[in-house]
């Protein structure tokens, strides 16, 4: 299954469910999440960006996208839509901060 241009947080979720779903595993998903927060900490202390697709390899991109994948798949396992989550939040944020206040704060 190959991720469409336009991804939306649904489509991540579909496309992770069908290659990578293994609800046993729900600790070292969580494990996996742990260790790409880390990776991404390292990389983003260095600087090391993607210059060009070929170069994703170590760069902050690549750790972001890790990151959300583990994220995506620990959503996947508790059956959790994520972009209904992101609606809501969005809500609560809005009541309690205003107009002006960045998305996900």
């Amino acid at each position: 299954m190959e991720l469409p241009n336009a991804i939306t947080l649904a489509a991540l979720q579909n496309h992770i469910r069908a290659k990578d779903h293994n609800p046993e595993a729900r600790e070292a998903y969580f494990l996996k999440l742990v260790e790409e927060v880390g990776e991404l900490a390292e990389v983003l202390l260095a600087g090391h960006r993607m210059e060009d697709a070929a170069s994703i390899k170590g760069t902050l991109e690549e750790e972001l996208y890790d990151v959300l994948y583990y994220v995506a798949a620990l959503a996947n396992i508790y059956d959790i839509d994520l972009e209904t989550c992101c609606r809501l939040k969005e809500e609560i944020n809005l009541r309690r901060y205003g107009m002006d206040r960045p998305l996900g704060s």
